[in-house]
């Protein structure tokens, strides 16, 4: 449970929230931090935390993340295998696959999440909220449920080649 101590992590902040209560004296302030959290090889995670101070939220969140980490397959190391569109709540963000060379084009938390996953080449746009919370976990309802075709092949019990036959054997 605790071998993820040791590995090497890419942390990005990506929205610190300053929230308040108000009470009989006046206002108490507070903060709200979302963090994102990858190894840059395929597993990412985000997580919120919230505290008086903006350290000790970051840090919650922080730990959120790393607990929430999920496995995501990549082409090539470098970007997703399908486009696919993730939705949230009034969130949606469209997922396209790109070719190298490409980079990332994506805005706002996309771009970090993208970044701490290892995603190369990707282009995405998000219509919809704007909303940091929603475009992540739109973002991460779009990346959940891409697949590889190494799984596909596995739910259709068929083997890798067989889903995409060759230009060549169709037209004969």
């Amino acid at each position: 449970m605790f071998e993820n101590e040791n590995k090497e992590y890419t942390e990005h902040l990506v929205t610190i929230n300053r929230v308040a209560k108000v009470v009989k004296g006046g206002r108490r302030f507070g903060f709200a931090a979302i963090m994102i959290v990858g190894d840059s090889k395929g597993r990412v995670g985000y997580g919120t935390g919230k505290a008086k101070e903006v350290p000790e939220a970051v840090r919650k969140a922080t730990e959120n993340a790393k607990n929430k980490m999920v496995r995501i397959y990549l082409k090539e190391n470098r970007t997703i295998y399908h486009d696919i569109v993730g939705r949230f709540g009034a969130g949606k963000v469209i997922l396209r696959s790109a070719a190298p060379g490409t980079g990332i084009i994506a805005g706002g938390p996309m771009r970090s999440l993208f970044e701490s996953l290892g995603i190369k080449d990707i282009v995405a746009k998000s219509t919809g909220s704007s909303n940091p919370h929603n475009m992540i976990k739109a973002t991460f309802n779009a990346l959940v449920e891409s697949e590889s075709p190494k799984s596909v092949a596995s739910k259709r019990s068929k083997k890798i080649n067989e889903l995409n036959p060759k230009k060549d054997s169709l037209s004969q």
